[in-house]
């Protein structure tokens, strides 16, 4: 399998050998985290070998709902209505196509354009339903598709986008994430307030300021999920994602990326070269350090 070099993923370099589509991770984000912590094979394939992925129709919906709740807040407080936000579905979906071509094939064989008109219809649906769960005309975001980096006292690197940054009068912080999903059931609820600790975290190392408030609002659904962290829940975080990055630097080394199968392996776009499934993966791009031992080369050239 051969995949041709393109841009650099966040949290990687690039190797040494250009004609190489591979790189070596040298910082963390929330969606590669968890990426790892479901199965280090897809962290691998997804930032060491930088395996293309097929577009996906839920998660284009919800990279354009976002677009069009980011540009919203352009307008002024009292035109931000249901019908003004839902104008903005159609012009978003055209900008998304300008830069990201390949998303045409999710429509390719839609000859009379019903099934484009019926995702853009659902998008609206989801735009529509967070007039439900909050109101634009009283809130005025500091910051929307919000980067973030900080440098950890260890050199761990930190990186992330934050939808959206409110801060009250009262120089109070909350932090705001969109998912056109539905809202986990409560067992799980945990494992969805990991990024928005992770995001936390970054902006108490970058501006000394722990977040008052962390608000997931699920538009799938129509609910929304906060969260008030303490100091001791960053440090707490901080601490795993630590450990969590030591363990990807010595499966970086040693190039000891093991599959783990679960449910989602159902949605995987790299079943043909996951041993799970029978498939073997691409030979090890990055330079080996054998445990004990000193040096290598590149998996299956020693």
């Amino acid at each position: 399998m051969t995949t041709s070099p393109g841009p650099v993923p966040a949290g990687a370099e690039p190797v040494a050998d250009a004609a190489v589509a591979a790189a070596r991770p040298v910082s963390l984000s929330p969606s590669r985290a968890s990426d790892f912590m479901q199965c280090p094979l897809l962290y691998r394939f997804r930032v060491i070998d930088r395996l293309p992925e097929k577009p996906s129709a839920a998660a284009t919906r919800g990279t354009l709902v976002h677009a069009v709740l980011e540009r919203l807040f352009d307008h002024p407080a009292e035109e931000r209505t249901v019908p003004r936000a839902k104008s903005l579905v159609p012009g978003q979906w055209d900008r998304l196509l300008e830069s990201k071509p390949e998303l045409a094939e999710l429509f390719a064989e839609d000859a009379d354009g019903e099934r484009l008109a019926g995702w853009l219809s659902e998008a609206e649906a989801l735009v529509e339903r967070w007039f439900t769960l909050e109101d634009p005309t009283r809130l005025e975001p500091v910051e929307r598709e919000f980067f973030v980096e900080a440098e950890l006292e260890s050199g761990l690197r930190l990186r992330g986008i934050i939808d959206r940054v409110d801060v009250a009068p009262t120089g109070e912080v909350r932090i705001v994430d969109y998912k056109t999903g539905k809202a986990p059931r409560p067992e799980y609820a945990e494992g969805a307030l990991f990024q928005m600790k992770f995001y936390a975290l970054v902006v108490w190392r970058l501006k000394g300021v722990v977040p008052r408030r962390l608000q997931l609002v699920y538009l799938g659904s129509g609910e929304v999920l906060t969260y008030d962290p303490a100091m001791g829940d960053l440090e707490r975080v901080e601490r795993k994602l630590h450990a969590l990055w030591e363990a990807i630097r010595e499966a970086t080394e040693t190039g000891e990326w093991r599959p783990r199968p679960t449910k989602l392996c159902g949605w995987c776009d790299h079943q043909s070269v996951c041993p799970e499934f029978g498939g073997t993966p691409p030979a090890y791009p990055l330079m080996i350090t054998p445990r004990g031992g000193e040096g290598g080369a590149p998996a299956g050239e020693s």
